[in-house]
């Protein structure tokens, strides 16, 4: 997770490939724009430009806003979320008439930091204002805050099931990525380039977001939440926006069964789990990383051949395995058959979520054959059995893999996002990524063992 404490990614540095690294857009051949916002602010930041744009070319834009965006100043002594609430109302609602004056502006008024549990209503909200022929303007999904991400994902199911077209604007990207991220080169950028007065009514919508761009007051808890280096990324002459990729794999359909029956007819170990070096040291490097030696109860989703799961079985006193498809099962239930410890079952997750609580669960190479929104309902999933010393390790390779909807990296970031947990240990190579997440109750070894 980023800390906005922290300096962030210079403008400096983004302007050295920025404009050039994104395709011009114009919106004027949609019917009508709609952009989403999971905070008052976050339309001002990511979409001021391409509303007053929108506006110029005569087409109407809608702007409907999750949150009042109340825990903005958690520990703020002169103002309660009430009072952020009628302020930053005040705010959104004055800063889209600077760009957009005949705006229709909708506050949906769910909980400030807490979007991930509320995809139902928030998807239904969504799915009340969105037509087939809008543009529909969202939060980048891989931003890094689960509000984003969660408003992001209800706009993309939404956006696919009714034929409008989505486009995701990055705001925490610029801060904690940078041109070099993976996450930034792997992903399709398209720009809105602005005229000289759309963009200055963009940097007039964002001084309407006083309590955001300025203190609260001089007291300890009302520091500006949004600092000078921060809104450089805002005042440019352009906006940036995530954009589909024509002819990359559809990043909205999971990978099914019949994929995996048909990569395993090439052969029994085609990833070679029981041959190569590479596995047999991944394994190693997962083992090593958890923060216990025993576990009570361990899920293995996508266990494939079962190669991991033997390894599991020796640290934990129960493992439920499962993959997708039966074909790697049956070699799976060859190695493991005899074992006490291991229960096999054919599931597809997030769809067939087992019940009971985990205090181990193992995502190892999975997450990049799911679609974002079957991955943050699986994030949410896992976190949600997990008990409260419980443990979630996941790995996955880096390399792009034309057939997969995500790439490794992205899948770490929703995680991280979706689950809400902290990053316990992090080992990062050019070929693949570890990391244990956990807990506000579980502590480092070291801290465990009174070292630290």
């Amino acid at each position: 997770m980023f800390d906005h404490h922290d300096p962030g990614t210079s403008e400096s540095t983004w302007s050295t490939v920025l404009p050039a690294a994104a395709t011009p857009l114009d919106p004027s051949g949609f019917r009508r724009v709609v952009v989403l916002a999971a905070h008052p602010d976050d339309e001002s930041l990511g979409a001021a430009g391409l509303m007053a744009r929108a506006t110029d070319a005569g087409l109407p834009v809608v702007v409907v806003v999750a949150t009042a965006g109340e825990r903005s100043h958690p520990d703020s002594p002169t103002h309660t979320p009430e009072d952020l609430t009628l302020l930053r109302r005040r705010e959104v609602f004055e800063a889209v008439g600077r760009v957009a004056p005949t705006a229709a502006v909708q506050l949906l008024c769910l909980p400030d930091g807490g979007l991930s549990r509320e995809a139902d209503r928030l998807r239904d909200a969504v799915a009340d204002v969105v037509r087939s022929g809008d543009l529909v303007v969202a939060p980048w999904r891989s931003d890094g805050h689960p509000d984003h991400a969660a408003v992001g994902a209800a706009a993309a199911e939404v956006a696919a099931r009714c034929g409008a077209v989505l486009w995701e604007y990055p705001i925490w990207m610029w801060h904690w990525s940078g041109p070099d991220d993976p996450a930034f080169r792997g992903t399709r950028w398209g720009r809105v380039d602005l005229e000289p007065d759309q963009l200055r009514r963009k940097r007039s919508a964002l001084a309407c977001h006083g309590s955001q761009v300025r203190p609260l007051s001089t007291a300890e808890g009302d520091e500006v939440m949004l600092r000078p280096g921060f809104l450089a990324h805002f005042r440019r002459d352009h906006e940036v926006f995530a954009v589909p990729d024509e002819g990359a794999p559809d990043d909205e359909t999971s990978l099914d069964a019949p994929w995996f029956d048909d990569f395993y007819r090439a052969g029994e170990d085609p990833w070679g789990f029981r041959t190569r070096w590479y596995e047999e040291r991944k394994r190693a490097v997962t083992m090593a990383s958890l923060p216990r030696r025993r576990f009570r109860s361990a899920f293995e989703p996508g266990c494939a051949l079962g190669v991991l799961t033997a390894d599991l079985a020796e640290r934990c006193d129960a493992v439920l395995a499962t993959d997708i498809s039966e074909t790697p099962l049956v070699a799976a239930r060859e190695r493991l058959g005899h074992s006490r410890t291991v229960r096999l079952e054919q599931l597809r997750v997030p769809q067939e979520w087992p019940d009971g609580r985990f205090d181990l669960i193992v995502l190892s190479e999975i997450g990049y054959y799911c679609s974002r929104s079957d991955l943050a309902s699986l994030a949410g999933s896992a976190a949600r059995s997990l008990t409260q010393d419980g443990v979630l390790v996941a790995c996955h390779w880096r390399h792009p893999v034309a057939e997969y909807p995500l790439g490794g990296d992205e899948v770490h970031r929703i995680l991280r996002a979706e689950t809400g947990l902290r990053v316990l240990v992090e080992h990062v190579e050019e070929d693949f990524r570890l990391e244990v997440l956990v807990g506000r109750n579980v502590r480092s070894v070291a801290a465990e063992e009174g070292l630290s």
